[in-house]
């Protein structure tokens, strides 16, 4: 997909506009390589031992890692598909089920999703780097800190203000880096895996395997749905929607599946070490490393990170532009890398602890992603063709400026959605998890409560109350003529 060399080093032209024919390049399997490299971080051997931590055994939580992040990557993949078909961005093409103004509320989610994924990835950069410095006996105080936040942010920010072309190279870049310096971890790792203490590890409730596998799912592919479309745009339209959907969802999951399985023998295997990984996810798994291979792994740590981080600061631009934003692309990318850099400073110099709040910004934003997911899963499924490009930005178009039914579908999937999940990571999110003790589950302190099931119910009920509601909708709206 990327296109020819001077085309990575000049300022991406398009925003949230449609892509023209001409422009128009490249082949699904090109879709590898920025989806590998944004999930090949490190931090997927770090979910091995967040997964371990729902009090589930080896096994059942390879099969909650498979399910979950292959499912979640899927979803991805046919979201990816409405990018081929009308080769705008996914906030613009979600305005065909919700009316061009009704799109603007989950437009919002979606830009404070990514931004908080972008900010997420630079603080385990920065911390991750001031714990390898430590160990090396360099020093990793605050002017450690402040250079890898800087390099990061350059890094990010370069790629997100020069977009498509450029993104395209770097990704491809960082995913052979990564792989290959990823492999040489796992192969230094292996000698540390106790698998008497690993299979030794008692089972866990049903709920408790469910929750394990939806809090995957959140933190997988769930928090790329809304983007998934940014990235296959720029496809022909007559590429294959297979091959669109099987490559983005074998590129996205291939690393995060082998990555939490060698993560979860890891922490399985030492308890001292699952223990270290909630203060610093990706900086604790540097004590199980030779001295001399510490510089590697800062480089593929910070690298691996980057590669999430550039696709988010991209999608985040675009989903600014698509909320409103009246500027050209780079100006809403450069917003963007700000705020990323002010919330990394607050976190990595000021914040207690890591985990909690990590856990409830993904449970809390999943749930209502998750609803606009199934919605717009549904609208993308009962489309048999193309998308009318002029009437995603016009209210008085075939799309309609609020479609009240879909809007009101995820505030309702939300609310449901909210009420069955439970956040105690945080005191503010304290008020979740209502509807727990009205259905029987248990209450706040029962089975069910860290079983995340609000996130299934809002991704299932989005789906199913838009395809009964709206295939007569989309049908009407394939039958109007320009």
């Amino acid at each position: 997909m990327p296109g020819a060399d001077s085309a990575a080093l000049q300022v991406e032209a398009n925003g949230i506009n449609v892509i023209g024919d001409d422009q128009r390049k490249g082949t699904p399997r090109q879709l590898f390589w920025p989806w590998f490299a944004a999930n090949v971080s490190v931090l997927g051997l770090s979910y091995g031992s967040f997964t371990l931590g729902f009090g589930i055994s080896f096994w059942q939580a390879v099969i909650a890692g498979l399910v979950g992040i292959v499912f979640s990557f899927l979803l991805c993949g046919f979201v990816a598909v409405a990018g081929k078909r009308g080769s705008a961005p996914t906030m613009i093409l979600s305005r065909a089920a919700f009316g061009v103004r009704g799109n603007w509320v989950a437009t919002a989610i979606s830009w404070v999703l990514t931004v908080g994924w972008e900010t997420v990835l630079t603080v385990l950069a920065t911390l991750a780097t001031a714990t390898v410095f430590t160990q090396l006996g360099w020093g990793g105080g605050p002017t450690v800190k402040i250079v890898a936040l800087l390099v990061v942010a350059v890094l990010t920010v370069g790629g997100g203000v020069m977009g498509f072309d450029l993104i395209m190279r770097m990704q491809t870049v960082i995913t052979i880096v990564t792989a290959v310096l990823t492999l040489v971890f796992i192969a230094f790792v292996i000698p540390h895996i106790d698998w008497a203490k690993v299979s030794a590890i008692p089972s866990g409730s049903a709920a408790s395997m469910i929750g394990a596998l939806v809090f995957l799912m959140t933190g997988f592919g769930l928090g790329w749905v809304n983007a998934a479309a940014d990235y296959s745009r720029y496809l022909p339209r007559h590429a294959s929607s297979r091959a669109v959907i099987g490559l983005t969802t074998f590129g996205s999951a291939l690393a995060p599946v082998v990555l939490l399985v060698a993560g979860l023998l890891l922490a399985g295997s030492s308890p001292d070490l699952n223990k270290a990984i909630a203060a610093d996810p990706i900086g604790a798994l540097a004590s199980v490393l030779p001295t001399w291979y510490l510089v590697p792994f800062v480089i593929v740590a910070v690298l691996g990170l980057v590669g999430g981080c550039v696709l988010n600061i991209y999608s985040s631009g675009l989903a600014l532009l698509a909320a409103g934003l009246k500027a050209p692309r780079f100006v809403a990318a450069l917003i963007d890398g700000t705020i990323m850099v002010l919330g990394t400073v607050y976190v990595a110099f000021f914040a207690d602890s890591f985990l909690g709040p990590f856990q409830g910004f993904l449970i809390t934003l999943g749930t209502p992603i998750a609803a606009w997911c199934g919605v717009m899963l549904a609208d993308i499924a009962a489309r048999r063709g193309g998308y009318a490009e002029a009437d995603l930005y016009d209210p008085k178009g075939r799309y309609g400026s609020v479609n009240w039914l879909a809007v009101g579908t995820v505030l309702v999937s939300t609310v449901v959605g909210w009420g069955l999940v439970t956040n105690t990571y945080a005191n503010w999110l304290s008020w979740q998890g209502y509807l727990l003790e009205p259905l029987g589950l248990g209450g706040r302190d029962g089975a069910w409560a860290a079983a995340n099931l609000g996130v299934l119910a809002a991704l299932v009920i989005g789906f199913v109350a838009t395809w009964v509601s709206q295939r007569s909708r989309v049908r009407a709206q394939e039958l109007v003529t320009a």
